[in-house]
């Protein structure tokens, strides 16, 4: 199970940090992924880590504001999120990758979603 937390209510420009706890025993077998969902809009990944935490992805629009980073100790994967934007609203998701991971497929085991929401 996955279970993500951190989202809030934030001004443009602030910064939040979400974070996703998994609880299993075999954390570092897995690539995680956060994905967003804004009403009227599908689903979709923004950021990835591998099961080594060596490689990751970002969508376009949040290079160089946001970063994904793995905790194999907390069994906890994060999205630090800067200077952030009202078209960053939408609720984020976590959730395992199938391997290889650079397919961004999505596997079993979601989180039940995080409201993030920034005003102008």
């Amino acid at each position: 199970q996955l279970q993500a937390s951190g989202g809030g209510l934030v001004q443009a420009g602030d910064s939040l940090t979400l974070s996703c706890v998994a609880s299993t025993r075999s954390f570092s077998d897995y690539s995680l992924a956060w994905f967003r969902q804004s009403p009227g809009k599908e689903r979709a990944m923004v950021a990835a880590i591998s099961r080594s935490g060596g490689g990751t992805w970002y969508t376009d629009s949040i290079k160089g504001r946001f970063t994904i980073s793995r905790d194999s100790a907390k069994n906890t994967v994060y999205l630090q999120m800067n200077s952030l934007k009202p078209e960053d609203t939408a609720v984020y998701y976590c959730a395992t990758l199938k391997e290889p991971w650079w397919l961004f497929i999505p596997d079993d085991y979601w989180g039940q979603g995080t409201q993030v929401t920034v005003s102008s």
